[in-house]
């Protein structure tokens, strides 16, 4: 006879718990062993630059087969609750609602996407969590769709929220106008405040409420001005005793606390003197280049974002700063016209905080081919990705056909700080000298 089945299959975890796995990878495990998964994933990621090195024929293996000497990681100051940042989807529940507001299990690719909500997600503080059900509530209230799929209509899209230390909380939502005309979307802008200034939304107090009608995934200011329904235009952070104005989409590390705490040994890592100038590349608001201001002659800033430029200028007036200045721009189309005709003789160090995109190569080749810079500290959210590339051009024997001619970096520390908690990510510091 053929033997009976038993079927004893696990329960399945709940929504939740999938997207704080999704999420927050490392949420069970105590924050000691958190840190000590992190050092091993770092230590692997210097490993494979160390071999990469090899490769092209420069003897870069240290002690454990690393490039160079790793710290241990940093621990973060706050560990649950830390995000200044959360960005909020909006799409099919699980149980169905197209209106959910909340973070994605799922892929795109894998056609499984579900939206749920993140009140069980440790690093995202409270006030975040209620701005996010105060606007799901707002658009099941609104008679127009949500927008999914951009071809097939629908109008509300994702919810970003910024908080800082003070109490200020900035709310940016997106919408999509498909053919809507200007009287309706006054319509919609109206509601939308009244029900965040008057309605059950006020008790989100927020300090700025902006809107932008966006008809691409991602949009700039540039491309679509954010628009200010409700507050100040500006929210305002203190770092290291310093006080910073904040945009819609400026860059700001999404963990103060921890921010401090890196810039605190970027300053160190530096070994600026007062004749020092400080090359801030990617500086966003200018956090860490005003920071470090008191510490060196001169800072020069580069950044993308138009409006974080002005956020840096304003930060540096207010802060009664005078030795900066911002250059707006691409880095690659910036840097290599003002390092060209560098002859300061000032010691000029390098700090470069790219995206996860990392450097273009022109940015990369500018600085090898400014002699005038012998230190270079590398600050990266994800350094086994495009990073990498960045690593291996900054150390790699001087190259005629690619114009590069500068005497290569070699990588002498690698500090990792947890920004992080709860993620399999760190933000690694990697200093490089020649």
């Amino acid at each position: 006879k053929e033997k009976a089945r038993v079927s004893c299959s696990l329960p399945q975890p709940s929504w939740e718990e999938r997207l704080a796995n999704a999420v927050t990878p490392l949420w069970r495990l105590p924050y000691q062993e958190q840190l000590q998964v992190k050092y091993e994933s770092q230590r692997k990621i210097l490993q494979t630059l160390a071999s990469r090195l090899e490769e092209l024929g420069i003897d870069a293996q240290k002690p454990g087969g690393l490039c160079c000497p790793l710290q241990p990681v940093v621990p973060s100051p706050i560990i649950n609750g830390y995000r200044n940042k959360s960005t909020f989807s909006v799409n099919r529940g699980p149980d169905g609602n197209p209106k959910t507001v909340g973070l994605y299990v799922g892929t795109g690719r894998g056609r499984n996407i579900v939206c749920v909500k993140a009140n069980h997600v440790e690093n995202i503080p409270s006030k975040h969590k209620q701005v996010a059900q105060c606007y799901e509530e707002f658009i099941c209230r609104s008679p127009l769709a949500s927008c999914i799929l951009f071809h097939e209509g629908g109008h509300w899209r994702e919810l970003v929220v910024r908080t800082t230390s003070s109490g200020h909380t900035m709310a940016i939502i997106t919408f999509h106008p498909q053919q809507l005309g200007q009287e309706a979307l006054a319509t919609q802008k109206a509601l939308l405040k009244e029900f965040f200034t008057c309605g059950p939304g006020a008790v989100c107090a927020l300090t700025s409420l902006y809107f932008q009608e966006s008809t691409m995934t991602r949009c700039s200011h540039e491309q679509s001005p954010y628009q200010l329904l409700h507050g100040a235009p500006h929210i305002f952070e203190e770092l290291l005793g310093l006080k910073f104005r904040i945009s819609p989409d400026a860059f700001f590390q999404v963990n103060t606390a921890g921010a401090e705490v890196l810039y605190q040994a970027v300053g160190e890592l530096c070994q600026a003197t007062g004749d020092t100038v400080l090359l801030d590349i990617c500086c966003g608001t200018g956090t860490i280049g005003l920071s470090l201001a008191h510490q060196v002659s001169k800072v020069i800033g580069v950044e993308v974002v138009e409006k974080a430029i002005e956020d840096a200028e304003w930060n540096a007036a207010f802060n009664g700063i005078s030795n900066c200045e911002f250059h707006s721009g691409k880095a690659e189309a910036v840097l290599p016209q003002l390092l060209a005709s560098w002859e300061d003789a000032r010691p000029l160090v390098a700090v470069v905080n790219p995206s996860r995109a990392g450097l273009h190569y022109r940015v990369v080749r500018a600085i090898r081919n400014c002699s005038s810079i012998r230190r270079l500290l590398y600050i990266s959210c994800k350094p086994e990705g495009e990073a990498m590339r960045n690593f291996l051009e900054l150390c790699c024997p001087p190259d005629p056909r690619k114009k590069l001619s500068g005497e290569p970096f070699a990588p002498m520390l690698a500090i990792p700080f947890d920004l992080f908690p709860h993620t399999v990510h760190c933000e690694l510091v990697l200093l490089f000298t020649r």
